[in-house]
């Protein structure tokens, strides 16, 4: 999965023992989504379905 700098970088504010899950719930939505890479938009709106800002 493709992940656009400034997701990248939003997903490194995520502490290093919860981000792998972080990641694969991510990824997991976007490909529910129908989606090949992941942007700052669907990063942060898919952080805030599972209740994180």
């Amino acid at each position: 999965m493709n992940w656009s700098a400034e997701a990248e970088a939003k997903l490194k504010e995520v502490p290093f023992f919860v981000r792998p899950a972080v990641r694969k719930r991510i990824e997991a939505m976007a490909t529910e989504a129908g989606l090949g890479s992941i942007d700052l938009s669907f990063y942060e709106n898919a952080k805030a379905r599972f209740g994180q800002k």
